[in-house]
């Protein structure tokens, strides 16, 4: 738990970080908001855990098909194939990197990354939170900003 000393550093730094904000130029406040906005998106998150576990279901399924089977060009295209080798596969890494590995190996790099995600992911939503609180307060400055620039009417 937090002690009330720590709410008070982080409200104290929370007033230093909008009198910072608030001397800055419209373009660095649009910046900061765009900046953060794109950070605090969880839904990366779930959806790369998501297609860690339909690729973990996959090569369990894998193991117990048939050498022969249809495989999917498309979301309605599919082609029959033949399986060479069930036992290797290629492990999608990251930034389009590929490594072979053994079906237990690929199985196990997908569980493994999945515990990550899930074990981090309260980690994630509390840097998310802050992130966000930064773009609705370079969101709220820019407002106002705006509105002092803004002809009246």
């Amino acid at each position: 738990m937090a002690s009330s000393k720590g709410g008070v550093a982080t409200s104290t730094a929370a007033a230093a970080r909008a009198s910072d904000m608030e001397k800055m130029s419209v373009e660095q406040l649009k910046g900061i908001k765009e900046q953060t906005d794109l950070e605090v998106n969880l839904n990366n998150i779930k959806t790369a855990t998501g297609r860690l576990e339909v690729a973990a279901t996959s090569l369990k399924d894998l193991s117990l098909r048939p050498q022969e089977d249809v495989g999917a060009l498309t979301a309605s295209l599919y082609v029959p194939g033949t399986l060479d080798d069930a036992d290797r596969v290629l492990v999608d890494i990251g930034t389009g990197y590929f490594v072979e590995k053994t079906m237990n190996e690929g199985k196990d790099y997908c569980e493994r990354k999945i515990n990550l995600l899930k074990c981090n992911f309260d980690q994630l939503i509390e840097v998310a939170t802050k992130k966000k609180t930064v773009a609705d307060e370079a969101g709220a400055i820019l407002q106002a900003k705006l509105r002092q620039l803004a002809p009246p009417a």
